[in-house]
Order: C-alpha cells, then sequence, then structure tokens
C-alpha cells in the first residue's frame, strides 16, 4: 500500500472553512440520489425484491459509501467522493431478471474481492500513469459536457426553474463568485417550497434495518453477473473518477482508494449493495475550486458528503425518496453550473499543450459522443480512442509519468 500524507500535515481548518465543501458535499449527494438512484429501485423491482431487501440495500450501499468517503478524505486530506456504481445498477436492471437474487450476491463478492486483489497488485495506479495530462483533461471534459449541455437544456422543459438558476448563477458570479453555486441551491430549494413542487407532508423518518442474504455462488453468475460487474465499475467509474482527482492536482495512489472500496463492497455486498467506488461525476463538484479556494482544504467536501451519505443510509428509503422527489431540471441545471469551472479548466488543459492537442480534442470529441460498445460505456471508449490517436500522432505509446508531490506539499 502506498504512503499517505500524515494527518498532522495538513493545515488548520475553522468553523468558517466549512460552509464550501459542505454544500458541494450535499449538491453531490442531491445529485446522486436525485439523478440515477432510480436505478436501483428498478433493479429491486425486476430482482422482485421486497420493502425490507430493498431498504437494506439503499441502507448498505448508502453506509458504505458514507464511511468509505469519510476514511480516505481523512487519511489522504483529499476530497475523495465516494458513490455506488451507476452503470453497474443500470446493468443490473436487466441482469437480476434471469439471476436468482442469493447468486447476484455471491457475483457482488466476488466482483469486490478482485477489487481489493487490484488495489493491492498496484497494476491500476501503473495504468493511471500511463495517460498524458492533455489526454485526461479532455476525457474529463467530455464526459463533463453532457451535463453541461443538460444545464441549459432544462430551459426547453422548466423554463422559469432552469431559467431563474441560470441568471441567479450568473449574477452570484459578477458579485459574489464564491458563493454562486451556495446561492444557487437555496434559491432553487425555496422556489420548489414554495411552489410546493416538493411534497414533505409524507415524510415519515423511519430507521433502516439491514437484511443479511447468505451468497450462493455459481459459475452463471460469476461470468454473467460478477465479471461485468467488475468490468463495468472499472472502466465506468474508477477510471474517470481518478482522472478527475488528477485533473483538479490530487495525487493520493489509486491503490488505497480501490483496496478500501473494494473492501467496503466486500462487507456490505451480504446486505445489498452492488459495489461502490471513487465517484466522477459528483466527485468533480467536490474537488474544484467551487468546494473550497483552498485546495488544501477542498478534502472537508469529501468529509461532509460522507456524512449527508450517512444519514441518507440510516433512514433508508425514506431520505432516498425525498432527495429523488426533486424535479430532474433542477437536478440537471444545478450539476451543469456547480461543474462549469471544472469543465472550463477541463477543456484549457486539453489544450494547453500543443504538441498533444489533437490527440486531447479527439479524446474529448470521442468522450463527449458516449460511445457504447460490448456493453462499456463511453468514458472507456473515448480514453482508448484517444491514447491511440496518441501513439498514431507521436509515433509511440505514453510514457509513465513521474509520480508527483503529495498534495499537502504544494498544489497550485
Amino acid at each position: 500500500m502506498p504512503s499517505i500524507p500524515p494527518v498532522s500535515s495538513a493545515p488548520a481548518v475553522r468553523w468558517g472553512d466549512w460552509l464550501h465543501p459542505a454544500v458541494a458535499g450535499l449538491i453531490s449527494v442531491i445529485v446522486n440520489y436525485g439523478g440515477t438512484f432510480i436505478l436501483v429501485f428498478q433493479a429491486a423491482q425486476v430482482a422482485g425484491l421486497g420493502p425490507e431487501l430493498t431498504a437494506s440495500w439503499v441502507w448498505s450501499v448508502s453506509i458504505g459509501v458514507g464511511v468509505t468517503g469519510i476514511i480516505l478524505s481523512w487519511l489522504s486530506r483529499e476530497p475523495i467522493i465516494t458513490a455506488w456504481s451507476t452503470p453497474a445498477a443500470a446493468f443490473l436492471v436487466t441482469a437480476l431478471a434471469t439471476t436468482p437474487y442469493a447468486e447476484a450476491v455471491g457475483a457482488y463478492l466476488i466482483s469486490a474481492a478482485a477489487f481489493v486483489l487490484l488495489g493491492l497488485s498496484g497494476w491500476f495506479e501503473r495504468v493511471i500513469r500511463l495517460i498524458p495530462p492533455g489526454v485526461a483533461a479532455g476525457l474529463l471534459a467530455g464526459i463533463l459536457l453532457q451535463f453541461g449541455i443538460a444545464a441549459f437544456g432544462g430551459m426547453g422543459i422548466d423554463p422559469l426553474l432552469a431559467g431563474l438558476l441560470i441568471v441567479a448563477y450568473v449574477v452570484l458570479k459578477r458579485f459574489t463568485a464564491r458563493y454562486a453555486v451556495v446561492g444557487i441551491l437555496a434559491l432553487g430549494l425555496v422556489f420548489l417550497l414554495v411552489q410546493q413542487r416538493v411534497d414533505l407532508s409524507g415524510l415519515r423518518l423511519q430507521l433502516a434495518a439491514p437484511v443479511f442474504t447468505m451468497p450462493v455462488f455459481s459459475l452463471n453468475a460469476l461470468l454473467s453477473v460478477a465479471l461485468p460487474l467488475f468490468l463495468i465499475t472499472l472502466t465506468g467509474q474508477y477510471m474517470p473518477g481518478m482522472l478527475v482527482l488528477r485533473g483538479d492536482g490530487f495525487k493520493t495512489s489509486a491503490n488505497p482508494i480501490v483496496t478500501l472500496t473494494g473492501l467496503g463492497s466486500l462487507l456490505m455486498a451480504p446486505f445489498g449493495s452492488h459495489a461502490f467506488n471513487i465517484a466522477a461525476i459528483t466527485a468533480a463538484i467536490c474537488t474544484g475550486r467551487e468546494a473550497h479556494e483552498d485546495p488544501a482544504k477542498r478534502w472537508l467536501a469529501g468529509m461532509a458528503a460522507g456524512v449527508f451519505y450517512i444519514l441518507v443510509g440510516v433512514f433508508g428509503v425514506t431520505l432516498a425518496a425525498v432527495f429523488m422527489a426533486f424535479p430532474a431540471t433542477f437536478i440537471t441545471t444545478l450539476a451543469g453550473l456547480a461543474l462549469l469551472g471544472t469543465i472550463g479548466g477541463s477543456l484549457a488543459g486539453a489544450m494547453a499543450d500543443a504538441k498533444t492537442r489533437e490527440a486531447s480534442l479527439i479524446t474529448f470529441l470521442a468522450a463527449a459522443a458516449n460511445i457504447k460498445l460490448l456493453g462499456i460505456g463511453g468514458a472507456f471508449w473515448g480514453l482508448v480512442i484517444g491514447l491511440l490517436a496518441y501513439a498514431v500522432l507521436h509515433g509511440r505509446l505514453p510514457q509513465p509519468a513521474v509520480v508527483p508531490a503529495p498534495l499537502n506539499k504544494g498544489v497550485n
């Protein structure tokens, strides 16, 4: 396992430092539950799970994500946001239709164990170092582009809500840039409550109870669930998630992240958690300037997000349902505006070096096209196409990057 900068080396934290990281963490949690968690409920319905097993799934994945995010952010002093595997949840919507639930749990365990071995091997970190910075920036910009477009696409669906958020963001950026994201979150919530578009009258906080399922191991589940689950999570979550961290100047090795999230998935699988990992899109909300002006204090966003995840997990389906009740336009516009700074920074990074500019541009366009082949998502194919373009244009494969200094020794 690689060394992690000691906790004592981090700068002192004051109460005033928590506001923006906490808001960034809250927005990332809202976007995760409001944007993609419906896939978990759809997969549970396809599997024929009752309310108790469904609530256990919500409990296990939320608690697991929260605890691992807090531990990793605390130890590394970097904003390491963890999340459930969204592409894997989409895959399970179809896979659980033909796989008994106990066998699926066995497949979750096998996939999680494979991630633990991957993290301990150090192989994944070596692959990450091969990716040129410009190509990595182009990949991230391409992945996030759809979220930026969706922020303005909401004008055609809910012009009043989307227009209010966009105008408020621009005005706040002009007069108090630091509070722009905080302001649009607060304004949007007030607007929805005044218009009675979020009904909290029936909200009853009920504690979730984990339900243990004895795993069953089968060759069919190994090949049809465990293997695809591993590959989809690796290419669709871990790869772009690590590039988000590197793009914003954070240098923690991938090895402890993969190992710890794999261990967490291993422990939570019998209670229903399919897989959790480093986040990609929602992580970008917490790793950029919007989370804190000082990069050395953005780890607080990882801590805050972890706390919010645990709160949702404790109350199971109840709070998750509240976040999913937010209008889709609110979620997409909020996410897109919160990611504008990261999108702009990634585009600037992709185009900065004239020698790699064309390969970076190809990566950006390929990732933005969101190609889906062989059950693997656009982030992987965008990276593959970009690396191939780099190899052809430069007549050689990328060379391993020199391991940079840890964040606490200086980040630009």
